[in-house]
């Protein structure tokens, strides 16, 4: 299991994957929202991650071009934790957003703009690439 948070602690990541941190993909998106963010990111299709806010409102979540998915930016101290695609139940993850993101590769082994994808094309690169997902909102 890989954990990890926002700087605040108002969004946490739990990964569930059998595979090492250096055995995990890391990739670098160069759509325009990722070159401003700059987030490394890794996925495990075979594996789960949990998704838990501290409360409803904790993440701002950011939609752009084709609206597939959530951007989840913490509402307090900024950072960005992953991409949620609500309608396939996917995430990819910043990595640098884990407790032990020294652990991967600091070399990305894919770099692509996704820009020119249309929403089937997107969709199925992502439930083939993406991890399966639940997004917990904590109730107080």
């Amino acid at each position: 299991m890989l954990d990890g948070s926002c700087h605040c602690g108002a969004l946490t990541i739990q990964l569930d994957t059998a595979r090492a941190p250096a055995d995990l993909p890391v990739r670098v998106c160069g759509c325009t929202f990722c070159r401003k963010h700059r987030p490394r990111y890794t996925s495990d299709p075979t594996g789960h991650v949990t998704l838990m806010l501290a409360t409803d409102d904790a993440a701002s979540r950011y939609r752009f071009g084709l609206r597939l998915a959530d951007f989840l930016i913490c509402r307090t101290c900024g950072v960005f934790v992953a991409a949620h695609d609500p309608a396939g139940a996917r995430a990819v993850i910043n990595l640098d957003t884990l407790a032990r993101a020294d652990d991967f590769s600091s070399a990305p082994t894919a770099f692509t703009a996704y820009d020119t994808e249309d929403a089937p094309t997107r969709a199925a690169r992502r439930a083939r690439a993406w991890t399966p997902a639940t997004l917990v909102v904590a109730t107080r």
